[in-house]
């Protein structure tokens, strides 16, 4: 239930964050956050996917490519600054967590090799079917997917995203360790699923998203590494209230498309609470499933399961993909503001 309730949003929610200027090259786009209503776009003249494809990369050069200087002295020091900040908060956030998080450690001598092994062949896994759908969404993009995807109607991307991902990832699921070649089948459908609805994220600025993948990074590496060094499952009980605070993220994600738009003050709190409320509850998550999969190699040694880290993986992915969404929406916001 917990990975139903998880993948609308790591599908879906990515169409919430395209600029207002890349909506006038489409025909018809729904919500850009939460607290936007559906916008009619305006018509292209012309319907030849090229040309609308074209237009949309003109409108996004013309308003997000800033033209280039030169680097000098003061643009140097404030690069380094920014350096010297982004290490700083990573670190603070490694310190503050495991401090706040883990002060009962493990009482068995450490985490033992059989553990380490699952954890890691599970967090390689991970990173490799977020590197397939990063790979997959720009390809995706460059050809066209994106723009044919923002005219179609909102809910036919939810329901059918939400259908092809859930699909892919019960099936990948139920079918044993020992069948690798469906196995890894059914895990990179589930990858390019993702990245079919992902891809319009690639209107964003690159910068932005790469800043809101190592924010992601960080908050998941720092919340990882507070469950794998935390005493054996002290966190397992959190399943229960994570999966009861994903539903009310859930109901607050479709809240836009069922509410009307005089409804501001409505609409600005369930945005709220699927922005910032879904960044506690995803973070939970991490924190949740990593001792999971402790546990799990813990039965595996026993011969109680069968080893799995592609079945570990998906939750992971999930989380990052919920986190990192909300991430680029933060970064949007503060770059509008400025």
């Amino acid at each position: 239930m917990a990975f139903t309730l998880r993948a609308p949003f790591a599908l879906a929610a990515a169409v919430k964050q395209i600029p207002k200027t890349v909506q006038r090259s489409s025909r018809a786009f729904h919500q850009i956050s939460p607290s936007k209503t559906l916008h009619a776009g305006v018509t292209s003249k012309s319907t030849s996917p090229i040309t609308t494809l074209t237009k949309s990369r003109n409108i996004f050069q013309r308003s997000y490519m800033q033209p280039a200087s030169p680097i000098t002295g003061p643009n140097a020091g404030n690069l380094t600054q920014r350096l010297f900040y982004g290490a700083g908060i990573v670190g603070g956030t490694i310190f503050a967590t495991n401090l706040l998080f883990n002060r009962e450690t493990r009482e068995d001598g450490g985490m033992p090799p059989f553990e380490r092994s699952y954890l890691n062949e599970t967090f390689l896994h991970t990173g490799l079917g977020v590197g397939i759908i990063g790979v997959a969404a720009s390809a995706l993009h460059q050809s066209g997917w994106s723009v044919r995807l923002m005219g179609t109607n909102p809910w036919v991307v939810i329901v059918g995203g939400l259908a092809m991902s859930v699909g892919t990832m019960y099936g990948c699921f139920a079918t044993s360790p020992e069948n690798y070649v469906q196995k890894y089948a059914l895990w990179t459908a589930f990858n390019v699923t993702q990245a079919l609805i992902l891809s319009p994220l690639m209107f964003m600025s690159p910068a932005l998203l790469a800043r809101a993948g190592l924010y992601t990074v960080a908050m998941m590496g720092s919340i990882a590494f507070v469950g794998a060094t935390a005493k054996t499952d002290k966190y397992l009980y959190l399943g229960g209230p994570l999966l009861a605070g994903v539903a009310v993220v859930a109901v607050s994600g479709f809240a836009p498309l069922v509410l009307p738009a005089t409804a501001v003050r409505t609409l600005m709190w369930t945005e709220n609470i699927w922005l910032y409320g879904g960044l506690a509850v995803f973070g939970g998550f991490t924190l949740y499933d990593v001792q999971k999969v402790l546990n799990h190699a813990r039965l595996a040694e026993r011969g109680l399961i069968k080893r799995d880290a592609v079945n570990e993986s998906i939750s992971l992915e999930l989380d990052f993909l919920n986190i990192f969404i909300r991430m680029v929406q933060i970064l949007g916001m503060r770059q509008q503001k400025r």
